[in-house]
């Protein structure tokens, strides 16, 4: 029988927002006690379980997991919900586009809520519907894994479940896991060696040479990405496997690199698409005119949150129109607007009355934030804030942020140069980046 990995998150990635320091320290402790429960169960049903350090980083423990790591194994990460979050549910998370894993994801979900039927949750889900766009414990782990958001550790709704009644918690995952490795064992392992061939489209085209199917994930073939004009000494985390005397990539992988990847069921084939419309030396760049139309930014964020467009229908126009007055990049802007609301979901320290869209704060203004007469000047205050960090060009509208003047000019022309200036929070420019290029994907323009 294969071993369980279990890993409890414990960064503070995932928990910043408003929690303090105390909060933070109070949920690590509540995660590495419920996995050692959860470890403590299964050890004593003769389960070979392991549990990641816990003073490792996120990527120090999917490295941990992958040196130990053999065929039938399993890994599992336990993550508390943000405190800020509107949506605190439990959730399991998987690797999109991979159906084996959706079941077992399902099927952990079922035994865990047989256990605490009370807590709320929002079912399985594709780690492409989270804030930076993927989970690296769902790709990067070399065996089968899954996140679970085990539901917030301190909200009135969950806190008398979790804290009071951890065994029953720590028993429904352990079941989950338990019935999970069982299932690898009698099936998983004959899958993981069997391989299919599948076609591969290029941009539209039948790609002369075939792909395999392993798993559940699709590999292209070497030959392939080096036509793509990728150098994959560049993306030391792209890992070639080798088979029948030829060398493969994980097509998922390959988003990394700008390649759009999609998988056709009915067809069985590998989809891919590397014509970029758009320069990927532009893709961060905050002064420009931006790529996508209103249209397409209304459907992307219909596809996310349909109830915040009853009341900011307009959103997409007035970005679009005030970006172009400044040219500043509306795609940028929108997409930094997402991650700052949470797709108009909102906050405990925005609300939606303030039309203030970007977390903007104002001289003489409380800890929530400035507040604007309207959505467009809101919108406004958003693109004049980007431009002041982004441009040395005067505005040419009349200035209604009221930090503009405070700010360096010119210091941040890009994402990643702005993010530490405008939020403490980790990976805030991978968070807008990852939305940039979602919306740019379901547009079809990468």
């Amino acid at each position: 029988m294969g071993r369980i990995f279990i890993a409890a998150q414990t960064g503070a990635e995932e928990q910043a927002g408003s929690r303090s320091i105390a909060d933070i320290a109070s949920v690590t402790r509540q995660m590495i006690l419920l996995r050692d429960l959860i470890t403590q169960i299964l050890r004593s049903r003769s389960y070979d379980t392991l549990s990641v350090p816990d003073d490792f980083s996120a990527s120090q423990a999917i490295d941990w997991i992958n040196r130990r790591a053999q065929s039938g194994d399993i890994a599992l990460e336990l993550r508390s919900a943000a405190a800020d979050a509107v949506k605190d549910t439990a959730a399991i998370f998987y690797i999109a586009q991979n159906d084996q894993r959706r079941i077992q994801a399902e099927q952990l979900l079922q035994a865990y809520l047989r256990r605490v039927p009370q807590i709320a949750h929002q079912g399985t889900k594709p780690d492409t519907q989270t804030d930076f766009g993927s989970l690296a414990f769902c790709r990067k782990v070399a065996i089968p894994s899954l996140t679970l958001r085990v539901g917030q550790l301190t909200n009135l709704e969950d806190q008398w479940v979790i804290p009071a009644q951890p065994q029953d918690v720590a028993l429904g995952i352990a079941e989950g896991l338990a019935g999970w490795s069982s299932a690898m064992t009698e099936a998983e392992r004959s899958i993981h060696q069997s391989v299919e061939s599948i076609s591969i489209a290029l941009n539209g085209a039948l790609y002369e040479d075939e792909g395999i199917l392993i798993s559940g994930n699709a590999y292209a073939p070497f030959d392939l990405v080096d036509q793509l004009g990728i150098d994959l000494s560049t993306h030391p985390t792209i890992q070639p496997i080798g088979y029948r005397n030829l060398v493969y990539v994980r097509a998922l992988d390959l988003q990394e690199c700008n390649i759009a990847v999609e998988w056709d069921k009915d067809t069985d084939t590998l989809k891919l698409r590397s014509a970029l419309t758009i320069p990927s030396s532009q893709l961060d760049r905050i002064m420009g005119r931006g790529y996508a139309s209103e249209v397409q930014m209304l459907m992307f964020l219909k596809g996310r949150n349909p109830d915040g467009l009853s009341r900011f229908a307009d959103l997409p126009k007035l970005y679009r129109e005030e970006g172009h007055i400044e040219w500043v990049n509306p795609d940028i802007a929108f997409a930094q607007m997402c991650v700052e609301t949470r797709f108009l979901q909102f906050g405990s320290t925005l609300k939606p009355e303030q039309n203030n869209f970007a977390g903007l704060g104002g001289v003489g203004t409380g800890i929530e934030g400035q507040s604007f007469y309207d959505i467009r000047i809101g919108v406004r205050a958003h693109i004049q804030h980007l431009k002041a960090y982004a441009s040395n060009e005067p505005l040419i509208q009349k200035p209604v942020d009221p930090r503009f003047h405070l700010v360096r000019r010119g210091v941040s022309p890009t994402i990643a140069q702005l993010a530490p200036r405008w939020s403490a929070t980790p990976g805030y420019a991978a968070k807008i980046m990852a939305i940039v290029r979602q919306l740019y994907e379901s547009a079809g323009l990468i």
